[in-house]
């Protein structure tokens, strides 16, 4: 069982209505121009939410959330943050991003009228994606201030890639026991669940999907 104390940045602990939402948002603040925001926090478990309720009225501390009902325990809900050169949580940044989310029809905390929230985004399990709007390529979604927001398109001159949806291909097997090797270690190590290894096995493991693991990984060793 993960401790209250740990946070959860992978947005695969999400439903998939929120993953898709969430990588749509990040992908319009890319083209936006706004590549310095991350992920603090995706899924977080009733126990965890009524320790950071505890915060600031039972344990010391600030006070950081003003309810015990939220959308993070469903997996429809994340936080995020800014990073350098502005303040983690600059109000011009977060408005422009809550301005790109109501477009997209997710809810941002911003608006609430009760408890203004401007980190938090969030979406109910039948959201889908506007008319207009698609997932353009691979959308990589930091979780800490050093990785900027990245979206890597189909057919991109410079820089050929595999589609996010291509398997994995390997030139021989040597490099394929390699890999798994790596897969295998982080789900000795906790670092990702063993359904990412089971998909490596089955051959359902996508490059995309590996790009986004070694982005994980290695945020999760430091």
């Amino acid at each position: 069982m993960t401790s209250v104390t740990t946070t959860c940045r992978d947005i695969s602990e999400l439903l998939p209505a929120a993953q898709t939402a969430c990588r749509l948002l990040f992908q319009e603040c890319f083209k936006a121009g706004i590549k310095n925001i991350f992920i603090t926090e995706t899924y977080r478990s009733q126990e965890r939410h009524k320790y950071l309720y505890e915060q600031g009225r039972t344990r010391p501390g600030n006070i950081v959330t003003w309810t015990l009902d939220s959308n993070h325990k469903s997996r429809l809900a994340w936080d995020i943050a800014v990073g350098p050169p502005q303040s983690l949580y600059d109000v011009a940044i977060l408005n422009r991003v809550g301005d790109i989310a109501r477009k997209l029809g997710i809810t941002w905390g911003g608006v609430w009228s009760a408890q203004i929230d401007r980190p938090h985004f969030e979406v109910k399990p039948t959201w889908i994606m506007p008319k207009g709007y698609k997932i353009e390529g691979q959308v990589i979604i930091p979780t800490t201030s050093k990785y900027p927001v990245q979206l890597i398109v189909e057919g991109n001159k410079t820089k050929p890639i595999a589609k996010d949806d291509d398997k994995m291909q390997f030139t021989n097997e040597t490099l394929k026991a390699a890999v798994r090797d790596y897969l295998k270690q982080a789900v000795d190590k906790k670092l990702i669940d063993k359904s990412h290894l089971d998909k490596f096995d089955a051959d359902t493991l996508t490059t995309g999907d590996f790009e986004g693991l070694k982005i994980i990984i290695a945020q999760r060793m430091k």
